[in-house]
């Protein structure tokens, strides 16, 4: 028997009816990969950053289905709450109702709100509006519906494509008309959480700069996106996930080139998720390791931080804050590759590093900081350069396996967060592990056992796991024995597991 289709309000509805009506048909041709860089972007300034989100802040995430934890973060002294629908939640019918009803009594809240939908990739099969529902378009719907009159900002993720970025625009300008509100009412922050996204981040901010206030690295999405970009093409294996640090040259370029996309157009750069568990015993080295985490990131320029838990709100703050905003890393952003191309090209210094706060510089042409140098070899180079390991440990192995396999159990049941092993994992995480072991099946890497990783000896390490039979491992097996590597694995989820994703009936 088809499951019974959500219940939302009657002005979520319409709003979804009348996105679907406009907005399917482009929506079914969106690219799935980027075209090279579309050349010189107009001078623009990013938009304003929102009033009751000045000031450097700890953001608490909190996934949007477990009602307690969001009556805890309202409650919080969390600088702002981020309500999730994506990598923590669990798209189940179950859950996905859950969170539309609760953005009633959530957006009632004094607390300084973001919301962060689905992507763009993903449908919701429990809405049927001319086909399966869009579920980036019903998730906007419901938090539109909710407080027209002062909607939630947005966290907009997983962006690849100019054409993601501005189907995204296009639909908050329809949503906007429909409700009766202003243009550029909506808020948002753009996620870089893409290899794609990371150099095409100008052009993102450009095509939705008169609402878009900022940037934020979203680094285990992103890292999960390198490795599905750059494994293919290497002949050994990409490091393991302990060696994936912000601290590497590869990590730290991608943090430096968003910060100077960000200052070049007046924008905020906002920084990852803080996501150790502390040891209620011993809760000061978590509290260290983030602390440190934080200030590189306020070194960097960031101003602004999540945090995974309400215990490490505080401990993000005083981390983000050590630099004021007024007074960003002037070193960090310079050693971009990208403003080391613009000085190369007899750029004026007074163009290649603006003032995050200070006057807009108007300057005397068009072209916009990224001009050739997104292509530019020299930063290419380094966001792909990646050590390759001579070996990974068999421990580092187990470890993935047995992190995917967690977090695709919990989410198969409903669950879109796991603490294990003194973190916070979820779907970025999980996505990463099954890229690193796709991408060390795929390479025959070396094992620390003197032994090469094939397909039965991944079946084998897995086996000890989890048994063949259960759903995490079919899923997992799915994703790392395929020939390429799967983009997303809710998208497989819902092809694998259909009576999971039982849809209405037109």
């Amino acid at each position: 028997m088809p499951t019974p289709p959500l219940s939302l309000t009657p002005a979520a509805h319409a709003l979804a009816a009348h996105l679907h009506a406009e907005l399917r048909g482009r929506w079914t041709t969106l690219p799935d990969a980027s075209p090279p860089p579309p050349g010189p972007v107009p001078a623009f300034r990013a938009a304003p950053i929102p009033d009751d989100l000045r000031g450097c802040r700890a953001e608490l995430i909190v996934e949007a289905s477990d009602l307690p934890a969001l009556r805890r973060a309202l409650d919080s002294d969390a600088d702002a709450v981020v309500i999730d629908l994506d990598d923590t939640f669990s798209p189940t019918r179950a859950n996905v109702q859950a969170a539309y009803d609760a953005l009633e009594w959530a957006c009632a809240s004094r607390k300084p709100l973001l919301v962060r939908p689905r992507a763009l990739y993903a449908t919701e099969p429990h809405l049927n509006l001319g086909g399966p529902g869009i579920a980036a378009l019903c998730d906007l719907s419901a938090v539109l519906a909710a407080r027209p009159d002062v909607p939630p900002h947005l966290y907009i993720p997983k962006l690849e494509t100019v054409a993601q970025a501005q189907f995204w625009h296009d639909a908050l300008n329809l949503a906007e008309a429909h409700l009766g509100l202003p243009v550029n009412t909506v808020r948002v922050c753009l996620q870089i959480e893409t290899f794609p996204g990371l150099l095409h981040a100008e052009a993102l901010l450009h095509a939705l700069h008169p609402r878009a206030y900022g940037l934020n690295a979203g680094r285990w999405d992103y890292v999960f996106s390198l490795v599905k970009h750059v494994g293919p093409t290497r002949a050994g294996p990409v490091p393991p996930r302990s060696q994936l640090t912000m601290d590497v040259p590869a990590m730290r370029a991608y943090a430096e080139h968003l910060v100077a996309v960000c200052r070049w157009h007046g924008a905020e750069a906002i920084g990852g998720t803080a996501s150790l568990a502390p040891d209620p015993a011993d809760p000061t080295p978590a509290l260290d390791a983030v602390r440190a985490d934080k200030q590189r990131e306020a070194a960097q320029g960031f101003t602004a931080a999540w945090a995974g838990l309400p215990e490490l709100v505080g401990v993000v703050r005083e981390g983000i804050a050590v630099e004021s905003r007024a007074n960003p890393s002037v070193r960090s952003a310079a050693s971009s590759p990208l403003l080391r191309s613009f000085a190369s090209q007899g750029e004026p210094t007074s163009r290649s590093l603006p003032p995050l706060e200070g006057r807009w510089h108007e300057g005397s042409d068009s072209q916009s900081c990224a001009a050739e140098g997104l292509t530019e070899p020299d930063l290419f180079t380094t966001i792909t350069a990646l050590s390759t390991p001579s070996a990974i440990s068999v421990a580092e192995l187990r470890d993935s396996i047995s992190l995917a396999l967690d977090v695709f159990a919990a989410w198969l049941e409903g669950r879109g967060v796991v603490v294990r092993g003194g973190r916070v994992e979820d779907t970025a995480t999980a996505e990463l592990a099954r890229a690193l072991v796709w991408q060390w099946v795929r390479v025959g890497a070396r094992l620390d056992d003197g032994e090469v990783l094939t397909p039965a000896r991944y079946r084998s390490e897995r086996g000890t796991l989890m048994p063949d039979n259960a759903g995490a491992s079919r899923l997992l097996d799915h994703l790392v024995l395929s020939p390429a590597c799967p983009a997303y694995f809710p998208r497989e989820a819902q092809s694998l597991f259909p009576d999971l994703f039982q849809g209405v009936s037109p």
